[in-house]
C-alpha cells in the first residue's frame, strides 16, 4: 500500500471457520486464515514465514506471536510480528502492537501502544501514544 516494498504472497494452509470456537492457546506453522474465535494465545512455530490473516468476522482473545499478521477482525491481547502488520479498515487492537514494519488503513483501531521493534535486535525502538485511532473523516 505505502512505499515500494513488496509484499509476500498470502499463504493459507490452515482455516479456521466462522462458526468455530477454539479455547486454548494454538500454534501453527505456515498460513492460517481465522473466521471464527480464539480464546486464548496464537503463536507460530519457528517459521519465519508463518501468516495470520484475521478476517472481519474473526477475533482472538489472547496474545499473538506470529511473523506477519494480517487483521481484518479484534484481537483483545497484544500483538507481536517479528516482521510486519497489515491492519485493514476494520481492524481494532485492544492491545500493544509490537512491529517491523507496519501499514495502517483509515479506519483502523489500536488501543494501546505501537511499538517499532529494531532490526537487529528486535527490541524497541519507541512508543506512541497510548491510545491511536485512524477514523474515517467525511470530507
Amino acid at each position: 500500500m505505502f512505499g515500494n516494498k513488496k509484499r509476500r504472497p498470502t499463504r493459507v494452509d490452515s482455516v479456521i471457520g466462522h462458526q468455530t470456537q477454539i479455547v486454548g492457546d494454538m500454534s501453527f506453522a505456515g498460513g492460517l486464515l481465522l473466521h471464527g474465535t480464539v480464546r486464548g494465545n496464537v503463536s507460530a512455530k519457528t517459521d519465519e514465514s508463518a501468516t495470520l490473516t484475521v478476517s472481519e468476522r474473526g477475533s482472538i482473545e489472547g496474545e499473538v506471536n506470529v511473523p506477519y499478521v494480517i487483521l481484518n477482525g479484534v484481537v483483545k491481547g497484544d500483538v507481536h510480528a517479528n516482521d510486519r502488520v497489515e491492519l485493514a479498515a476494520t481492524a481494532r487492537v485492544e492491545g500493544d502492537v509490537y512491529y517491523r514494519m507496519i501499514e495502517m488503513a483509515m479506519g483502523a483501531e489500536v488501543n494501546g501502544k505501537l511499538v517499532r521493534l529494531a532490526d537487529e535486535t528486535r527490541a524497541p525502538l519507541a512508543l506512541s501514544h497510548a491510545t491511536m485511532s485512524v477514523a474515517n473523516e467525511e470530507a
